[in-house]
């Protein structure tokens, strides 16, 4: 009988080895997500890079930071069935619900890019996911790629009376307004500190301010250049919208030039990208 239990264990043990597919040496799945059960990861690489998303329109946009992309493959030697696309996506659904995100756009379509775009705000960070590139059948999921882009957000609550402190004291202040990557679109979320700025400007009516546009350095400099001016100038037309007379204003950029932090790190370059108001 003892003979029977060991010949017994080292097949149980056996049969595990041979069941269990291992990641690929120095690739863990994202702190916000475990894989799908019997699934391993087959490739991974982690960058500060762009990610194209799809939009709730069916639009693409371009979104920029530290960009991690995983992708998994099933494990067939687990002698499990494959779970269909449709079954991943939906996993994945419950589990972004579940931590407080969104789904933005979700294509199912067979004949068509299988994909689903997610948008996660968590603890000070902006998360934008793709799930897509299924590999196998419409009843068989052989692969699926996650790509998760982690942008830092510099949030910052302002009244106007400390705008008014800093420019007295400093002559200037640093606010934190946050626009579409790579454009000049002021984020609905951003709009209270333009508010204050409104305010604060109705309250000393002989104040003049300068809005001076700064960026990190990625990308061109001519390009960095252009962004900052039309980031200004999209305040400052703010602004004007909200009743303040553009004698009182002034705008320009300075692009990557005024750094104030180290642009090798995404807090750092977080800190760069920023509309300065100072006082004239």
């Amino acid at each position: 009988m003892k003979k029977f239990l060991v010949v017994f264990s080292a097949i149980i043990f056996i049969s595990s080895s041979v069941f269990a597919q291992e990641d690929v040496e120095g690739c863990k799945d994202h702190y916000l997500f475990t894989k799908y059960p019997n699934y391993y990861i087959s490739y991974c690489t982690e960058n500060y890079n762009e990610l194209e998303v799809k939009m709730k329109d069916g639009s693409s946009e371009t979104k920029e930071g530290n960009l991690t992309k995983i992708t998994y493959s099933f494990n067939y030697d687990s002698g499990i069935n494959n779970p269909s696309p449709l079954q991943v996506m939906k996993n994945y659904e419950n589990a972004v619900a579940k931590i407080g995100g969104e789904t933005i756009y979700k294509n199912t379509n067979y004949d068509e890019e299988r994909v689903i775009t997610f948008h996660i705000k968590k603890e000070g960070k902006e998360y934008w996911i793709r799930l897509g590139n299924f590999g196998g059948t419409i009843d068989n999921c052989e692969n699926y790629e996650l790509d998760i882009l982690e942008i830092e957000v510099m949030e910052q609550v302002i009244q106007a009376n400390e705008m008014l402190d800093a420019l007295n004291k400093d002559g200037f202040i640093a606010l934190y307004i946050n626009f579409e990557t790579g454009k000049s679109e002021i984020k609905p979320e951003s709009q209270p500190i333009v508010d204050q700025i409104v305010t604060l400007l109705n309250q000393n009516e002989n104040l003049k301010i300068s809005i001076e546009g700064h960026t990190d350095n990625v990308g061109s400099e001519s390009s960095n250049q252009q962004l900052s001016e039309n980031r200004a100038k999209s305040v400052t037309d703010d602004l004007i919208q909200k009743g303040i007379d553009k004698s009182r204003l002034t705008s320009k950029g300075w692009g990557a030039t005024k750094a104030i932090a180290d642009n090798r790190t995404e807090v750092g370059r977080a800190k760069n990208r920023r509309v300065e108001i100072v006082k004239i």
